[in-house]
């Protein structure tokens, strides 16, 4: 990371945050030594920002640096606020910090936001029963699709039958209580799906997988129209296995 790409990202961590932040958490956070941290502050300081604080009791940013004006309209907020609420409660915890940083930075550039304004928001998230929360090996899988790399997998089917497979993952879909890692298989030359609770992650490859992952997603769609029915929650007592009625080329063990 450059030196001024790490001052604005030390902008958007003061700006996420409404209370004092320590020194030693914002170091942390952009991978430096205090001492570097410390002149970072000053260098932001010099160039204008409104930042209170001293070394030893926390650092946190006035309104009006570097805050534009977004245009959205009062129900773009509540989808914004609802969908970064449910990654909030549900995702991998990497992916879940993100999501409150992301929310803290839209609504701190909104003047007539309701966080401005001190109102509570219109729509709230709460998990469902299950209160299903990814495990933190998707926040690895997610950097390996971004990318491009090969991963080699264990994968244990509905039987309890496991294998070792080298994957190509394209994407995570994600249903309500499920998540389902969507990959070329190298061992079966097709696209295949595995439930990624039921996946154990091995190894990620410094080794590129070939051809642009865009082109690859759109023969994934091609060759599975019907990729979105894999999975149901309709058996009780069987709530989260997936069915039968796999898509075409998707054979019932790779469940």
């Amino acid at each position: 990371m450059s030196r001024t790409s790490r001052l604005f990202e030390l902008i958007n961590l003061l700006r996420a945050r409404r209370t004092p932040v320590t020194a030693q958490y914002l170091a942390r956070e952009l991978g430096i030594s205090q001492r570097s941290l410390y002149r970072d502050i000053e260098t932001l300081r010099s160039l204008g920002a409104p930042l209170d604080g001293q070394a030893g009791i926390g650092y946190c940013l006035r309104e009006g640096f570097f805050l534009p004006e977004f245009a959205f309209s009062s129900d773009e907020l509540d989808a914004l606020t609802l969908g970064l609420g449910w990654v909030r409660q549900r995702a991998d915890p990497a992916l879940a910090q993100c999501s409150e940083s992301a929310l803290a930075k839209i609504l701190a550039a909104r003047k007539n936001s309701p966080a401005a304004s001190g109102e509570p928001p219109a729509l709230v998230t709460a998990a469902s029963v299950s209160e299903r929360v990814d495990p933190p090996q998707v926040a690895l899988l997610r950097d390996a699709i971004r990318r491009q790399r090969k991963v080699a997998i264990g994968y244990e089917d509905a039987h309890g039958s496991t294998s070792d497979r080298t994957i190509w993952p394209i994407a995570i879909v994600y249903f309500d209580d499920v998540r389902v890692l969507a990959a070329w298989c190298e061992q079966r030359s097709a696209f295949r799906h595995f439930r990624v609770d039921r996946l154990q992650l091995k190894t990620i490859s410094e080794e590129r997988y070939p051809g642009r992952r865009q082109s690859i997603i759109k023969r994934w769609r091609q060759q599975d129209r019907d990729w979105r029915s894999i999975l149901t929650v309709s058996d009780t007592a069987t709530r989260y296995q997936l069915t039968d009625a796999l898509t075409p080329g998707v054979t019932s063990k790779e469940r």
